[in-house]
């Protein structure tokens, strides 16, 4: 037996080092972790159960040898995340450049159907240079086994991609199923390559612009957060799983509670009383929150709108906050996208939702009609409909139209409805309205300007006030700024155990 073991022992060892010394000081001297060593890094250590270190693949024809390939490429098991268990995969790009076969890819879609059963979050770290060309249609049926198990996830349990090396072709579509996409400095992640886009439209482009980390903050929105190297995407990664449940039965931890909800005058001082004037919404935020931590999703794109995770008394909670410093925080195409998926991932995972509204309307121009802002402001009036965790509203200063609506006015569900004294809560700004409403009186004044502002000042102490929505029971209570985060906590705490209905169906049809 003893004989055994050792010939065990080395045959773990050989496939452990994955392409070899060689390869594996390649990869950081390129300043990239290797499979396992991020794996090290992110779980507790001791917790990593290794599954699958001895799975092969089948084709043996194009050069193809087992031999030389130890895990076909992947790295998958079991662990724990400040002690929480979660299932994960680890793609080893200094084996056939990560590339994806068929073995591959069950390996990991094996991993996501344990995360399904077991109920943990699933983590999937992508260095790979695409499908393996050799494999051919199996390749393609690896992919589709890693799709489906995407989409059966999706909503029960957290999906967590973080692309750490290239991750192109098919291979990009899985983390875009995913829940969260964290992206680093050195990564690259796109459908079609620079050299492919040359030869089919003559572009020249480089790969940073085309599927770098910051084109994909900024430009297209598709991750979620940028990390300079792998150990911060690692950092980045480990704090948003502690805002997050294990699954869609449970809540999230109670994690180093913050006791102190005394008032805070300062919180009276962060939002200019004159509409016109912008300011940093994250200010509130902050002074809101446990402890000023706040872990901002999505912080390069769409800005106009902030979205992320704190606490409040230990609890987790997702913002939604208008951003007056950009766009004057009105909503558009890309925010009511943005938005309105980071409240249906909340919904999905019983994570209650805080709403900070200062918001002027949607964006008018062709562009956005022709970009279907209808379609698109749609998704975020859909979304806080059918959201039926604890929904905590409270209006800042401007609410106007259809975009006060779509930021979970009353009538979309809000529980609790809060506003400050500066709120303006109407159809338009008193400036527009008073011209339209006022039109002929204002015409016929002796002095049409000094008459215009009488009555813009009017209608906004008439019907701009927020006490005339608290009147109509739209506003739950004109409250003291100082007091916000008191009010939000005792709040959260009532409604904690919320249950709400809904009819049986399969699945709405909302926008998409």
């Amino acid at each position: 037996m003893r004989k055994q073991v050792d010939d065990l022992l080395a045959a773990r060892k050989e496939a452990r080092l994955g392409g070899g010394e060689k390869r594996l000081q390649k990869q950081r001297d390129a300043g990239k972790m290797t499979a396992r060593e991020r794996i090290d890094a992110l779980v507790d250590g001791g917790s990593f159960q290794e599954i699958g270190l001895f799975r092969k693949n089948r084709t043996t024809s194009f050069g193809m040898d087992t031999a030389d390939m130890p895990a076909d490429g992947v790295v998958t098991g079991t662990a724990a995340v400040l002690g929480r268990p979660i299932h994960l995969a680890s793609q080893d790009f200094t084996v056939v450049g990560g590339s994806a076969g068929e073995t591959h890819s069950l390996k990991v879609a094996e991993m996501m159907r344990g995360a399904l059963k077991c109920g943990t979050p699933f983590v999937f770290i992508n260095d790979s240079g695409g499908a393996r060309i050799q494999e051919g249609i199996d390749s393609l049926h690896g992919y589709g086994a890693v799709f489906y198990e995407n989409v059966k996830l999706s909503g029960t349990v957290p999906q967590i991609s973080i692309i750490a090396g290239p991750c192109a072709g098919g291979a990009a579509y899985s983390p875009a199923l995913t829940d969260f996409i964290i992206q680093t400095r050195k990564a690259h992640m796109f459908i079609t390559g620079p050299n492919v886009i040359k030869q089919v439209t003559g572009e020249e482009v480089t790969a940073d612009a085309l599927g770098g980390a910051d084109a994909h903050q900024s430009v297209s929105g598709v991750n979620h957060f940028v990390a300079d190297d792998d150990e911060q995407a690692i950092l980045i990664c480990k704090k948003l799983l502690s805002f997050l449940p294990q699954n869609n039965t449970e809540d999230a931890p109670i994690l180093d509670p913050d006791p102190y909800i005394e008032d805070d005058p300062e919180m009276r001082d962060t939002v200019p009383v004159d509409g016109n004037k912008g300011y940093d919404v994250r200010e509130v935020i902050r002074r809101l929150v446990d402890h000023e931590d706040f872990l901002e999703v999505q912080a390069g794109y769409a800005m106009n709108i902030v979205i992320g995770f704190a606490r409040i008394n230990g609890r987790s909670i997702g913002v939604v906050a208008n951003q007056p410093q950009v766009m004057a925080g009105v909503l558009d195409i890309n925010a009511s996208d943005k938005a309105s998926k980071f409240v249906r991932f909340c919904n999905a995972f019983n994570i209650p939702l805080v709403t900070l509204v200062d918001v002027p309307g949607f964006l008018p121009g062709v562009a956005q009609e022709a970009g279907g802002i209808i379609r698109h402001g749609a998704k975020m009036l859909y979304a806080y409909s059918a959201a039926t965790v604890p929904k905590i509203t409270v209006v800042l200063r401007k609410a106007y139209g259809g975009a006060y609506l779509a930021m979970c006015a009353k009538d979309l569900g809000a529980d609790s409805v809060y506003a400050w004294p500066t709120a303006e809560i109407a159809v338009m700004g008193a400036e527009g309205a008073a011209s339209v409403v006022f039109k002929k009186e204002i015409d016929a004044a002796e002095d049409p300007a000094a008459r215009r502002q009488e009555l813009i000042q009017e209608y906004r102490n008439v019907y701009s006030t927020p006490f005339m929505a608290a009147a109509r029971g739209l506003v739950d209570d004109v409250i003291d700024p100082a007091t916000t985060r008191r009010n939000v906590a005792m709040a959260l705490e009532i409604l904690i155990n919320k249950r709400e209905l809904r009819p049986a169906k399969k699945h709405g049809l909302g926008p998409v």
